[in-house]
């Protein structure tokens, strides 16, 4: 893998000393209201030379870290499908090589790229979601391969049980309907991750964070806001709390700069990931 220029602070130790790999996923062709994630990966690099590399939550530093940022494909906007599965390639490679892929998107439906490469590795796989929206239709205006339908997809992979989903306030009334019976679903709040950390403990764990989960009053910049989100320190603390469980892949998603000319989104979304990269590291 060849790095680019403007890897996330502090993350360009070389390919082969690395446990965790970043990599991008500029993708936004199914996002149904505000285009503009394609962006998010690449203003995260740029901007996080804004923050430090240590951290006061958890007394850590990312110089300490071997930490890789492989940069952003190419990928091909006019289809999801190849979309996916040059995702699916990409976190396959870097699980092959015995290291963690860690996902900068892109709107939600990336996830499901790199879901399906970490379901091949380990396939007693949970997911925990961050989210404003369920993600769980079966297809919208016909399509499958949505980013309205990334965790219906990921349920078709793991099973009834194995998605646990936190904050989700927005979706539709058959959505709600299929959580109560397939996965579990904390409404509206990220109360509860302390009992899912317990039940998840020893398990193979993926994590996906739709920044959208937050609040558009502190992260106006995504392409769909939802009033009623929860604050930057308790999405952090959620995030903190599963750090004894064997995370095996991560991501983030749903950034876009565009609707957030402050930069404040693509701040927090810097330091956000930091703390996730940092909860990683033993």
């Amino acid at each position: 893998m060849q790095i680019e220029r403007n890897a996330f602070i502090a993350c360009d130790c070389d390919y082969s000393e690395a446990n965790t790999v970043i990599f991008g996923a500029p993708f936004d062709s199914t996002t149904s209201y505000r285009p503009g994630t394609r962006f998010g990966s690449r203003a995260i690099r740029g901007e996080s030379y804004g923050i430090e590399t240590y951290s006061p939550y958890q007394d850590k530093d990312l110089l300490d870290c071997k930490i890789f940022d492989a940069g952003d494909p190419e990928l091909p906007m006019g289809s999801s499908d190849m979309a996916l599965e040059q995702i699916e390639d990409i976190a396959a490679e870097i699980l092959a090589d015995g290291k963690r892929p860690f996902m900068l998107g892109g709107e939600h439906l990336v996830t499901l790229g790199a879901v399906r490469a970490v379901h091949k590795k380990y396939n007693d796989l949970y997911i925990i979601q961050f989210d404003a929206h369920a993600d769980l239709r079966d297809d919208y205006l016909g399509v499958k391969n949505s980013h309205a339908c990334v965790m219906r997809r990921c349920h078709e992979l793991v099973g009834d049980g194995h998605i646990y989903q936190f904050g989700i306030r927005s979706g539709e009334r058959e959505e709600f309907r299929f959580a109560a019976e397939h996965t579990k679903m904390h409404k509206l709040t990220l109360d509860g991750i302390e009992k899912a950390a317990e039940e998840l403990r020893g398990k193979n764990v993926y994590v996906t964070v739709d920044m959208d989960v937050l609040d558009p009053s502190e992260f106006p910049g995504t392409g769909t806001p939802e009033a009623g989100g929860a604050r930057f320190g308790e999405l952090l603390n959620a995030l903190l709390s599963l750090k004894e469980l064997n995370i095996v892949g991560m991501d983030m998603n749903e950034l876009s700069p565009p609707y957030d000319p402050s930069g404040i989104s693509t701040a927090l979304s810097c330091k956000l990931l930091r703390e996730m990269l940092l909860m990683l590291e033993a």
